[in-house]
This record gives C-alpha cells, structure tokens and sequence, in this order.
C-alpha cells in the first residue's frame, strides 16, 4: 500500500513532467528509437519475406536464421556493438532492429507462402506477371499476417528500447537505471509502469488499425460468415 502511495506521489509530481528528463520528454526520446528501429526492420524484413515466400525459396534458411537471432542476448549485443560504434544511437537502433527483424520476416513470409494456391493460379491465368501476383494478390492476402508480425516486433521493441539507458541514452529507461543507481525504488516502479502502460496503448492502436484496414473477408470469422450456405443432401444424393 505504501508504494502505491508513493506511485501516486510520484506521479503526482509536477517536476516529473517537465524539462529534458520530465516524462513528456523521455518518452518522445523513447518512441524516436521504437519507431526508427520498426521502419528499418520493415524495409528489411517485409520484402526480403515477400519474395523468399513467392519463390519458395530459402525459406527455412532464411527465415530459421532470422529466427536465431531472438536467442541473441540483446543487452550483450548492445555492449559489444558500442565496442565497434561507440556510445550514441546507432549501437541501440542495431540492436532493436535485430529484434525486431524476425517477427518481421516470419509473418511476411508465412503470409505470402500460405495463400491460396487456387487464387495464385487465377491471377496467373488472366495474365498477371509475377510482380503483380506478389504486389497485388499475395502481399494483400498476407496483410493480418505482416500486422501480427508488425504488433509482435513493435511491442518487443518498446520493451527492450529501456536498455538504452544502459549506455547513456534518453527514453524511459532512464528512469529504471537512474532509479537503480539512487536506489529509488518507486522511481523504478514508475518506470516501469510508463513502459507496460505505453506497450499497452501502442498494442491497442495498433490492434485497431489491423481491424480497420483488413478485409473482412481475410478474418477466419468473416469468412465463416460470408461462406455460402449448402444445400442439405439426403440419401440418395438428392437435395430437396
């Protein structure tokens, strides 16, 4: 009960919300490097995934690589990355692109791999040349795959973007190392808490844009209930 106290006094604090290391500010710092790291990852992974998916070709290379790189201990890979770079953004940025590649990839890939192939080959058939199979018929069918693969990677990102402060950067998690260093645990805490509360809004978002943008028609749900109802076949094989 008391830290909940002291959270709501923390909180409550006008001088946690203003100047460069007021909550405002290190949050901005918190999604320049969240967002950076997406795009990247997404100019990357989502053709890179298009194509091994439209060729069926070196997918389990590729895409299994790629997925090795999660169990890549990612506040090691920061420290050895600022051995090469030096202290600033870039160590960071690599780093959260490694993350945020994978789920990137595999969700391009086992969208574009699985659509119907009885699809694929109509869009062959009336002509289309296979960049406008990809462009126009499978990356379209792909899309809820791509924006759980884009959910996945941006709630990572958000996550592991505190280790920043680690190497002196902005973002919220500063408030973790410095609360660390002073032993302020309801700093911490509150760090913390601004963390899963910004994982929580982004997911919601982001949740919303993908039921807004997808065809209903691609849901599972939506197909059940736009599938056309059969005629009962009795004995015999006749229908009434």
């Amino acid at each position: 009960m008391n830290l909940v106290l002291e959270l709501v006094e923390w909180f409550g604090d006008a001088t946690h919300w203003t100047g460069s290391s007021g909550v405002p500010a290190r949050l901005a710092d918190h999604l320049r490097y969240t967002v950076q790291a997406i795009v990247i990852a997404a100019v990357i992974a989502i053709p890179l995934g298009a194509v091994i998916g439209h060729t069926r070709r070196g997918g389990f290379l590729v895409v299994g690589s790629a997925n090795g790189l999660r169990a890549l201990p990612e506040l090691g890979l920061l420290t050895l990355l600022v051995g090469f770079t030096g202290l600033g953004v870039l160590p960071l940025t690599i780093t959260l692109v490694i993350l945020a590649v994978p789920p990137l990839l595999a969700g391009t890939y086992a969208g574009v791999r699985n659509a119907d192939a009885a699809v694929i080959d109509a869009a062959r058939g009336v002509g289309m040349r296979e960049r406008e199979v990809l462009t126009k018929v499978e990356l379209p069918i792909a899309v809820p795959l791509i924006l759980g693969g884009l959910r996945t990677a941006t709630l990572q990102v958000i996550a592991t973007a505190t280790i920043g402060a680690y190497i002196g950067l902005s973002g919220l998690g500063r408030f973790l190392i410095d609360g660390l260093a002073l032993r302020d645990y309801t700093q911490m805490v509150a760090g913390a808490v601004l963390v899963a509360a910004l994982a929580l809004l982004v997911e919601g978002l982001l949740g919303g844009l993908q039921r807004t943008i997808v065809s209903p028609g691609l849901h599972p749900a939506g197909a059940r209930r736009r599938a056309p109802r059969q005629a009962p076949v009795f004995a015999g094989g006749t229908t009434p």
